[in-house]
């Protein structure tokens, strides 16, 4: 017997020149497949787009037969198993154009910034990419865009030029700072509560080599490698972004030897100056205990993945993240005492990235960008081995709980699995409504699915 969805699916498939899937076809499992295996998407109808006109084909026909619309490229912000929605799948459109002179990039919505880092960089040029350059471009740069070379830049959003935009109504709409205001400041740190993003045009950085890389520090030297963090990285200058993290690592056999099965603090250090100048600021850290790996120095802008060397392969995770507006040696001594080592907890990560800087300033087009204010972004990754999910939860929301009174807000793409009211919140009043008064006025009837709950 022949449904109404199988008769309008096969109107789509005759539409749309990328493949139309539903549950059993062949393609359909490796079609909806993403980098966070917490939760397994399950669509009614995947639509693996090639062009804005198979998305606007596809939000038509979700609108038509009453079903939500989902969008995802890489998967690393998977946040449910979007049942019954109809998922637009954009890991074919990964066109890369770089404009030297104009120092910009034109990007499709299933790129990813591997692709952005190594076509920029024969021209001197860098993008404002993420601690991975396997994550998508689109979806990290619309939650705001937090990377290595932010304190000096800014968030990746706030170079934003323009982006083509399918709404609710199944139109294509180019979007710039004079063609759809609204649009252009609420999309840029809304994500897909407005649409779907099909390609996007940003500025590059002039940058073509960092002194960067990475200490890791013994179990033991956890306690004074971050307290000594929390002192000497608010004194740098707006050139060097920096990070720690404290992590549990799995006994991993591709893991450098020293680091298997062990607990250990990573410092993460970008720095845009001379060799020199990075060396002698990084001098008083290194000095602190002697390290297990110490892989810090001159490197073209292309090895950026050796600062956070974020793992590459799909694995089950799980996130929560605040901002703070302070870092008191009391909340350095209360993450010690929630997810230190002396602490069995269930947790792979926790990590502090030093904001400021940049970040701090609204670019020359506003934005509704999250967590401008911050001095400091706490974030949590469940451990993707061993605990069960509930022990996992638990350790994520000692975390989180015992950052409550610095506790400022949050950046939109380090949320993570944040309730809807807490979600809302990370926008003041003002922000909040503004962003309300657009998404009802664009997509009415709540079309698209998205795990960015602004009310």
């Amino acid at each position: 017997m022949t449904t109404m969805l199988d008769t309008t699916t096969t109107e789509l498939d005759a539409t749309v020149a990328g493949p139309v899937l539903e549950p059993g076809d062949p393609g359909y499992t490796e079609e909806v497949a993403s980098f966070s295996l917490t939760f397994a998407a399950t669509p009614a109808v995947v639509v693996g787009a090639t062009s804005a006109a198979d998305v606007a084909a596809a939000v038509r026909f979700a609108a038509r037969t009453g079903r939500r619309v989902a969008v995802q490229s890489t998967g690393h912000g998977l946040q449910s198993d979007l049942a019954g929605t109809v998922l637009v799948s954009t890991r074919r459109m990964i066109a890369v154009t770089v404009d030297p002179d104009a120092a910009t990039a034109r990007v499709q919505a299933g790129a990813r910034w591997r692709q952005v880092i190594d076509a920029a960089a024969p021209y001197g040029l860098a993008p404002l990419n993420g601690s991975s350059s396997q994550v998508g471009v689109v979806g990290y740069t619309l939650g705001g865009g937090l990377g290595p070379m932010c304190r000096r830049y800014g968030f990746a959003a706030d170079h934003v030029r323009r982006f083509t935009l399918v709404t609710a109504d199944g139109e294509i709409r180019d979007v710039t700072a004079d063609t759809h205001p609204d649009l252009f400041w609420a999309v840029r740190g809304g994500k897909s509560t407005f649409g779907i993003v099909t390609d996007l045009t940003f500025d590059l950085m002039p940058v073509a080599r960092i002194y960067g890389g990475c200490v890791v520090f013994p179990t033991e030297a956890a306690r004074a490698v971050l307290h000594a963090w929390r002192e000497w990285a608010p004194a740098l200058s707006d050139d060097t972004t920096t990070s720690v993290a404290m992590l549990r690592l799995p006994p991993d056999p591709s893991l450098p030897e020293p680091l298997q099965g062990k607990f250990v603090t990573m410092l993460r250090f970008a720095h845009l100056g001379s060799a020199e100048e990075g060396a002698a600021l990084l001098a008083p850290m290194r000095a602190l205990a002697t390290p297990l790996m110490d892989m810090v120095d001159e490197m073209p802008y292309a090895a950026i993945d050796a600062v956070h060397m974020d793992p590459t392969e799909p694995m089950p995770v799980r996130e929560r993240g605040v901002a703070v507006d302070t870092l008191p040696a009391a909340a350095v001594d209360a993450l010690l005492a929630t997810a230190g080592p002396d602490v069995p907890a269930p947790l792979a990560m926790v990590e502090i990235r030093l904001l400021g800087g940049a970040l701090a300033r609204q670019p020359e087009v506003p934005n509704a960008v999250t967590g401008r204010g911050a001095a400091f972004s706490v974030f949590v990754i469940g451990a993707p081995f061993g605990p069960p999910i509930e022990a996992t939860a638990a350790g994520m929301a000692a975390v989180i709980d015992a950052m409550r009174p610095w506790t400022c807000g949050a950046l939109l793409n380090f949320v993570g699995t944040a309730t809807p009211e807490q979600v809302g919140r990370l926008w003041n009043a003002t922000d909040r409504a503004r962003l309300l008064e657009i998404r009802d006025r664009v997509d009415p009837t709540g079309l698209f699915a998205t795990n960015v709950h602004i009310g």
